[in-house]
Order: C-alpha cells, then structure tokens, then sequence
C-alpha cells in the first residue's frame, strides 16, 4: 500500500500541488490552498478501480469510439416538476440522468423548494429525498407545515456515508434523488473532513457515474460562501449539468431562481417565487412585482430588462441630493456599481449636468438585479428628472444602451421587450433610433442620443412640476 503523502488543493480550481505556495499555480488565488493527507490509495486509483469493484474485479468492458452520425437520436423525454417556473430555467423540464446544483444563502429557500417538488414528483414518481443535515423527523415536521400531500413514494435516508447513499440509489433505483447538501456527505476512504476539496469532488463524481449510469435526475444543494459562490473547488460547477442559484433578500417575500449554466437549456433564466406561509409559490406575472406601487415621483423611470429569454419590466429610482461631504456619494442596489458612474459622467460631459458636487443614488424596484447595458437610458432619465425634480410621462418605457459619446445605442430582443411592455398597459416607449419598430397599440419615440431621450420623457413643466 503506498505511504501516506500530502498535498495541497486549490479550493477555487481544485487544481493540485505537492509544496505549499501563498498563490496557486493554476487560477492565480491567493491563500487558497488547502492541506489534504492522502492515505492508501489516491483518488485518482479509486476512479480508475472502481468499476473493477463493482463487477467483481471482472476485466471492465472496453468502450468502441463511433462516428457522431451512427450515434441515434432520441427525443430526450422531461419530466416536470410541478412548477412552471423551475421547469423554465432547467430548458422545459427534468433531464433523465442530468445532475442540477442548486446553490444560494442559508434560509432562501433551497430545501424547501427541493422537498415541495419531491412531495409533487412522488404522485407519480419513485423520489428519494437524502436529508444529510436533517433527521427524517425533522423533514417530517417540515412537510407537515407545508401542507404538502403524504405519498407512499417519497422515501427518505437520513445519511451522510456515501456509500451507503450509493447503495440505497443503486437497490432504490428512484426516478429522482435529492442530496441535501453535498458538503455534509462524506467517503470513508478519504481522511479530509466533511465539506473540503477532496470530499466535495469525489463525492459529486461519485453521484456523477451512478446517475448517468442509471439514467437518475439528482437535485444536488451546495452551500455558498461569504462572496455569494458555490463553496467547494470550481470544477464541482463543471461536473454537473446545471447550476442554479437562488437570490433575493431572505427578509423579503420573493426569491429568484437563476441559471448560470445549463447543458440542456439557454443561461440567464430566471424563476420568480414568492415565500408565503405554505412554502414557495410561483409568480406567474413577475412584471407587477418589479413595478413600484406608490405614486408617480420625481427620478422615478420604468425600465424593460430582458433575463434569458424573459423580459421583465422594472421600475427604477433615482436620487440628487446636496452633499455635505467633500467628496460625493454614489450608491447603488440592483445596478452595477461601475456602469453607473459611468453614465453620471456622460450625463456631466455631455449634457452639462452638474453631478460632481451632489450625491447620487439609484435602486432597482423588487430587489431584482439588472446587469445588461439596456438599462442605461432609464438610470441616465431617471438621473436628470431628479435633479430637474420633474416627472416622466405616464406610460413611458426606456429602452437603450448609453454609450460614452452620448448616443443611444441599440439592445437585443427588443420587439420582445416592447411587446411585454405593451401587455402591462404602456403606451409609449423610447427606443434606439436604429431600431425603429411598427408596434401596433404602442407609441415608439426613436432617439438618438440622451439629450433626445431626457426631452422626450420628461413630462412638460405644468403637468410635470414638483410642488
């Protein structure tokens, strides 16, 4: 038996090495290395050995390499989940034998979104639901405040012994299987505790080779670090074909369901669930919540951002103030914190406005995260109507990229964008002039550059003046 040797693993790219560096090699992160003894035979001989074990130590059979066009094509079969919105951001559906990692802060809502869809999958499905956090009581006294229906084929295995989870999926042979979470569970053969490097990898590719052997969906939970990432090496994120994460203030009523990675589907989008007392309901027009409630105000504009393939119209708020401090605030939630300073510049350089001695703050309604560039023209509108203390016109939506000479650039999905627009009762919508569109029912203002778009949104001064 080999001797007992160390080495050190990156805990962001698992990458190894056998002397300890204050940077690793492979992705450049600082202080990232950890220290793992490996006793007996390496992991590496494990993999290769394991379907020897299996089969009895029998010569494993040799797989032929094919032509890609001899390779038949099957309709890939999905099964849904019960929910609209989670079947939406896996491409349609559950994929036989597809692995989904499911991520996000303590108390957003993972298991209990996982155990409302088992408890709905077991209607008419065989689900095992490992709760290696949980007792199977406790599980219980969950369901029981859901409200979710008994069913003869949910089972549950309250367990963290790998092989024991192995050996229950094997006998069970359940269409699905949640493991509730990845860094409780842990192999015998390794040394490292529960939840490191080693133990994290091994053990999903474990889960890996049985769930595409034996064609079984796992729901996998990891937990997340300080940062907001997926604990555990980065290529637990490539082993798997699907990595969701949930997002949202855990304080607040909703959550959003975010693809970042899917073989099976497009990325970027999102499910919107809102938490009430029986657990996670979907929200089947998530356009309303993301609209502001209270009356119409000074600095405030209304925004369609496109997630995926889905577009959602969001109310923005902008605030101008007088600063007493030397050097001006700038604040921002749901907004990229750079792009904003960046249109505060443009709006100074172009137009004149004088921003450079006043706080400037910005907000996104519902908590949502805009990221893409067509935001701009509504920050750059709602910017100015604060600091002019004017009012957009009712029924007006921006569309558009600010670019740093001024203009107006032109955003995909934008008759997608217009259309959603429409739906919830606007009017009229201020777009690129380069992408000038026939709506019928809509009013399209097509512009050139800011200043255009500021003329055109803001409402006249006897309709639109602050008292």
């Amino acid at each position: 038996m080999p001797k007992p040797r160390t080495l050190y693993i990156c805990r962001e790219c698992g990458a190894e090495s056998v002397q300890y560096f204050g940077r690793c090699a492979s992705c450049g992160a600082w202080n990232s290395l950890d220290e793992q003894i490996i006793s007996g035979a390496t992991a590496g001989e494990d993999r290769l050995l394991g379907r020897s074990r299996d089969k009895k130590n029998k010569e494993p059979e040799a797989t032929a390499a094919v032509t890609l066009g001899a390779i038949a094509e099957n309709q890939q079969f999905r099964l849904s989940s019960g929910f609209s919105e989670l079947d939406r951001v896996l491409g349609g559906g559950i994929v036989p034998g597809s692995l989904v990692l499911v991520g996000g802060d303590p108390g957003i809502g993972k298991s209990t979104l996982l155990l409302q869809v088992a408890a709905t999958l077991a209607q008419q499905e065989r689900i095992l639901y490992v709760c290696a956090e949980e007792s199977g009581q406790q599980v219980k006294l969950r369901s029981r405040r859901l409200k979710l229906p008994q069913s003869a084929q949910l089972y549950l295995l309250p367990e963290i012994d790998l092989e024991v989870i192995l050996q229950e999926l094997r006998s069970l042979q359940p269409s699905i299987a949640v493991i509730d979470s990845i860094q409780a569970i842990y192999l015998a053969s390794l040394t490292s505790a529960p939840g490191s490097v080693s133990q994290v990898r091994e053990c999903t590719s474990a889960l890996m080779r049985l769930a595409k052997q034996d064609e079984i969906s796992l729901f996998i939970v990891g937990h997340v670090t300080k940062e907001g990432a997926i604990a555990g090496p980065k290529v637990l994120e490539h082993l798997v074909d699907t990595v969701l994460y949930f997002e949202g203030d855990r304080f607040a009523s909703h959550r959003l369901l975010r693809v970042v990675k899917n073989r099976f589907g497009a990325t970027q989008e999102i499910g919107v669930f809102e938490m009430v007392d029986r657990g996670l309901e979907q929200v089947t027009n998530p356009s309303a919540l993301f609209l502001g409630e209270s009356d119409p105000a000074p600095g405030t504009a209304v925004i369609v951002a496109c997630e995926g393939t889905r577009p959602l119209v969001v109310e923005l708020q902008a605030l101008v103030s007088p600063t007493s401090y030397p050097s001006p605030r700038r604040s921002t939630t749901g907004l990229e914190y750079n792009r904003f300073l960046q249109i505060l510049a443009v709006l100074e350089k172009r137009l004149g406005v004088p921003l450079s001695k006043l706080d400037a703050y910005v907000s996104s309604s519902g908590g949502l995260t805009v990221a893409e560039p067509a935001a701009d023209l509504g920050v750059a509108v709602a910017v100015v109507a604060s600091f002019r203390d004017r009012l957009v016109q009712s029924g007006t939506v921006m569309i558009g990229e600010v670019g740093l000479g001024g203009q107006v650039r032109s955003v995909s999905q934008l008759e997608t964008r217009l259309r959603e627009a429409l739906k919830l009762g606007f009017k009229r919508a201020i777009v690129p002039k380069s992408q000038d569109l026939d709506i019928p029912g809509l009013e399209i203002c097509p512009v050139g550059r800011v200043a255009d778009a500021i003329v055109a949104a803001l409402a006249p001064m006897d309709q639109g003046e602050h008292a």
